[in-house]
């Protein structure tokens, strides 16, 4: 924004008027700024009016966010539940299909885990030392080669690199000697269930490892068919169904995979608060303690807008407006949202409902509404926002031409009264001179 000059100019005059003349240049300077202040004054208030505008932005686009939501979640997520926790737990991915799943775990499974050699190098603090004096080892996992390469000659670096490597084992460092006689032990344990044969060499081809334990499968039925084994705890029961075994059952239990609209629950909430977040901006420029933008059509356009988003009707059934699903408006204009009431309806109803951003019903108008109100780029707030910058760079450059004019004033002034001051100066010594001239000539109180 444009700005005055930030010190008035001082005028440095030799004559006994310098004073006045000085009070001359700065009245009319002053006089001449008056246009200045009056539109830093006008821009004042627009910029006002823009920061105004931004916080309706914001608060109406979380809306029109959360508005997306709604949509995104309207058809469900698909979710698998498990009747008995304990047993088996089951995640469902978009490519599953709805249904029940009956599965008996009858064997868990269990994985191979193996522990470095008796006899080797003993390991009294696994950050200095390690079991070999290898800077390279090799692990074979059922039969498949991985190069490990420890960062240094310890046995924590051995243990880090087995597991950056991902070949299917784990590697921990145990104590076996006990807090007197200290000796770490490298263990290793296949991540999947099975009889695994796992070994670790060093340079020199000499195994480091003894197996503990074999792995055992793992083993359940599905829907009462024949007996599965499996290697891993970890199957999947059908396309897009994954299921952890957890635990020996002695009966079946029941995965449902179904649709889950809890998130949409949520979303209807989020939706009321965003919604009332808008209605506490927008109140702010409405009424006696209105802010900069109280008068301005803009305001009534986005009261127009909330208005059209709680007062829509639609369908003939059951469900057919925001009340039917749970929401309440409440005389201060703030919604609610009552997930029992939702949850009491339904499903199809309430899809029917909503419809989709481009397909008809709820969200179709709720969509335009809020895209016409707004959008980044075409929507009303962004539209107001730029006529005021406009406004606001007019004002800019009519500010700097009228403060070129003011201190083209300025210099000429400056000019003229030093001109008028060191004429007024010249009178006044030469009146000081005759006047000392004839008080020299005529002495006061000498005779004639």
């Amino acid at each position: 924004m444009g700005s005055i000059s930030s010190s008035l100019p001082t005028f440095n005059g030799q004559s006994t008027f310098a004073g006045s003349l000085q009070v001359e240049l700065d009245q009319a300077v002053a006089n001449a700024s008056q246009p200045i202040i009056q539109m830093q004054g006008q821009v004042s208030i627009l910029q006002s009016q823009q920061e105004a505008l931004s916080g309706l932005e914001t608060a109406f686009g979380s809306l029109q966010s959360s508005l997306g939501s709604v949509g995104s979640d309207s058809t469900g997520t698909l979710s698998a539940n498990v009747s008995d926790t304990s047993v088996a737990t089951a995640t469902a991915t978009s490519s599953a299909l709805p249904g029940t799943y009956s599965i008996q775990v009858d064997q868990v499974g269990t994985s191979t885990t193996t522990l470095s050699s008796a006899g080797l190098t003993t390991v009294t603090d696994p950050s200095t030392g390690s079991i070999s004096s290898s800077s390279s080892f090799t692990l074979v996992v059922n039969g498949t080669t991985t190069t490990i390469t420890p960062a240094g000659n310890t046995l924590d670096d051995l243990a880090d690199a087995i597991n950056t490597a991902a070949a299917g084992v784990q590697a921990t460092i145990v104590n076996v000697g006990g807090n007197s006689t200290p000796d770490y032990r490298l263990a290793v344990t296949a991540t999947g269930a099975g009889d695994t044969t796992i070994q670790l060499n060093d340079a020199n081809n000499n195994p480091l490892l003894d197996t503990l334990a074999s792995g055992t499968d793992a083993e359940y039925s599905v829907d009462g068919n024949s007996q599965i084994q499996s290697n891993s705890n970890q199957v999947t029961l059908a396309p897009g169904l994954t299921v952890n075994l957890v635990q020996q059952s002695s009966s079946p239990v029941t995965i449902t995979v179904g649709a889950d609209y809890s998130a949409l629950s949520t979303d209807l909430s989020n939706f009321a608060t965003a919604y009332n977040s808008a209605v506490t901006t927008l109140g702010q420029q409405i009424g006696q303690n209105a802010g900069p933008l109280a008068g301005e059509s803009v305001v009534y356009t986005l009261e127009d807008a909330l208005n059209t988003l709680v007062n829509y009707t639609g369908g003939s059934g059951a469900v057919n407006s925001l009340a039917s699903i749970g929401f309440t408006l409440a005389p201060n204009g703030q919604l609610s949202f009552d997930s029992t009431v939702f949850n009491s309806q339904s499903i199809s109803a309430v899809q029917q409902f909503l419809g989709g951003a481009t397909t008809g019903g709820f969200l179709q108008t709720a969509t335009n509404t809020l895209t016409g109100v707004a959008d980044p780029t075409t929507g009303d707030i962004q539209t107001e926002f730029a006529n005021l910058q406009t406004e606001v760079t007019n004002d800019d450059g009519l500010i700097t031409n009228e403060q070129t004019r003011v201190n083209d004033l300025t210099t000429n002034m400056e000019q003229q009264l030093t001109q008028a001051d060191a004429l007024i100066a010249n009178l006044q010594e030469q009146k000081s001179y005759y006047t000392q001239l004839f008080q020299a000539e005529y002495p006061s109180g000498s005779g004639g």
